[in-house]
């Protein structure tokens, strides 16, 4: 039986595909023949990739009447260009270079890979990345900055507690953040110039003041003026970094100000912060009609299984593959957070990772999370609402059973039909 599909066969009439490099971009478009109908006219021509000679292609695409423009994600070239094709009105499209990967037996040259990528463009054989749109591009920017720079600062920190452990000063065994209010004033104290560790030790404040004596066993060691010049230096960058970070989530929070709705929405799911939903809305945005369905958006993040199947096969283990990791991050770190609470994402977080592991639950759970997301997105209206911890008790799985057990009878050949209960 013949099925509608959903599929447009049309030809995009006027169209241009660019292939982008640093210094050049070999543009081709193709247009229809007016003196030979069903034919088409193509033009290949390099430009360069300064502001002035892209303006020049702007101009040269509008004079062809081009509507749609193509291009493949190379690097980070491809944003000027983008951005510059998107302000002069053409609607720009970015492609995943997987989907137009070079075919075996076909020469391989910019232009010919312009003209390719032009052809499969036309005919609407590719679908375009998601980019969106310039408010939450540039809250983007700051968040994955801001991530950067906390990496830095981490990696400083570490530097630091592998000095202490050249020297023999065992603090980071005893404390559990040398960077906390006593943990500074004793490092400062060292870069001062005191070596003794009971004055070192009383530096310690509340409750740390119950471990003065392991704290003086643990300055006892062989911190030098050597070791005080490195830890003066890598204090200062430690300083310096917690004060861009500081300076970043200001103009987060000020970029972000139209969007607090956004914001407050999804800080109410269980495991995520201020921090994690701002994260979100940069990387996913607050238009959800570009994902359909949650699927859509779950699969664009990659945390849904992956499908292989050839000869009525499944091949592979059916992993979701590498999406995006700042939004990954944050996901995963919102999931283990939920995985500590008596909520119905943590009790979900319990039930699978008893019989699937933890780092299942734990995909499982920030897929979960990311379908509230977009149910939240979706509706300004709407606010989250825990299930609770008892749901998987309140809620019996007998419609399951019942569907899958039909589902198995169906497959032997039965024909089941289920009547309504009176």
């Amino acid at each position: 039986m013949l099925e509608q599909t959903q599929d447009n066969e049309e030809i995009i009439a006027r169209v241009a595909a660019l292939d982008i490099g640093k210094a050049e971009v070999m543009c081709c478009v193709r247009v229809p023949d007016e003196a030979r109908p069903g034919k088409r006219l193509q033009e290949v021509r390099p430009y360069s990739t300064m502001t002035r000679s892209l303006l020049v292609l702007a101009d040269r695409l509008a004079g062809l009447g081009v509507t749609r423009v193509v291009m493949e994600s190379t690097s980070d070239y491809w944003k000027p260009v983008f951005y510059l094709l998107e302000a002069h009105g053409f609607e720009t499209w970015l492609v995943n270079a997987r989907d137009v990967k070079h075919l075996p037996g076909r020469p391989k040259t910019d232009r010919l890979d312009a003209v390719w990528l032009c052809k499969v463009a036309e005919r609407q054989m590719i679908r375009p990345s998601f980019v969106p749109p310039s408010p939450i591009r540039r809250l983007r920017d700051l968040t994955r900055y801001r991530r950067d720079l906390v990496e830095v600062c981490t990696a400083e920190k570490q530097r630091v507690e592998k000095l202490l452990e050249d020297a023999q000063i065992k603090l980071s065994v005893v404390v559990s953040d040398i960077f906390g209010v006593s943990g500074r004033a004793m490092l400062a104290a060292l870069v001062a110039g005191e070596r003794d560790p009971k004055v070192l030790a009383q530096l310690a404040r509340t409750s740390m003041r119950r471990k003065i004596g392991r704290l003086e066993e643990a300055f006892t060691g062989f911190f030098t003026d050597h070791h005080a010049f490195l830890l003066s230096t890598m204090l200062a960058r430690v300083d310096a970094g917690i004060a861009d970070v500081a300076r970043v989530d200001a103009a987060i929070e000020e970029l972000i100000a139209p969007f607090a709705t956004a914001v407050d929405q999804l800080d109410e799911i269980t495991g995520v912060g201020r921090t994690a939903a701002q994260v979100a809305i940069a990387e996913i945005g607050l238009d959800m009609a570009r994902f359909p369905t949650p699927g859509h958006l779950c699969s664009w993040a990659k945390f849904a299984p992956g499908v292989s199947e050839s000869a009525g096969k499944k091949k592979g283990k059916a992993a979701a593959g590498h999406g995006n990791p700042y939004l990954a991050r944050i996901l995963g770190e919102a999931a283990v957070s939920a995985s500590r609470t008596n909520t119905f994402l943590g009790e979900r977080y319990r039930r699978i990772a008893r019989r699937s592991g933890a780092k299942k639950a734990i995909v499982a759970v920030g897929r979960s999370i990311l379908v509230i997301m977009w149910h939240l997105l979706s509706d300004p209206n709407a606010r989250f609402r825990d299930l609770g911890a008892d749901y998987f008790v309140q809620h019996t799985n007998t419609q399951r059973k019942v569907r899958n057990h039909i589902s198995q009878l169906a497959a032997l050949g039965y024909r089941v039909t289920l009547e309504p209960a009176a």
